[in-house]
């Protein structure tokens, strides 16, 4: 058994600190036993929406996509705050994307309209994917 001192609101404590036995450890405070079992964290599910590709862009007048914003690395789209019809100027954060625990705000790269948005909020995507287009 390993025996700590504690001092909490200056009061002191003697704690000893048994074995583990099936997820139980026996701890005596001041002479008091317990037997202590460790909650377990709750497991936390992602959601991952699957999306069907989108459709292939028009060659009319060229490559709809070509100035698409697109997603610099893979990620998970949490928030849209663009909304089709949009005017935005550059620097306006059209698409925030969580990659590597951390939310990146992705923002219009020149003053324009927003035409359509290819994805979604919960949706995986990869990296170089077309997230909005202009026009």
């Amino acid at each position: 058994m390993k025996e700590y001192k504690y001092n909490i609101n200056g009061k002191e404590y003697i704690v000893s600190v048994g074995t583990r036995v099936d997820g139980v450890t026996a701890v005596t405070v001041n002479g008091e036993s317990y037997d202590v079992a460790l909650v377990p964290e709750p497991v936390v599910e992602k959601k991952v929406v699957v999306k069907a590709p989108a459709p292939a862009a028009k060659q009319e007048g060229g490559d709809d996509l070509q100035d698409a914003l697109r997603s610099p690395l893979p990620g998970t789209i949490i928030d849209i705050p663009a909304n089709v019809g949009d005017e935005v100027k550059e620097g306006d954060t059209l698409v925030v994307l969580e990659a590597m625990k951390m939310n990146n705000n992705l923002t219009a790269e020149r003053d324009g309209k927003v035409k359509a948005i290819l994805v979604q909020e919960g949706e995986a995507v990869k990296e170089n994917t077309p997230l909005v287009t202009f026009e």
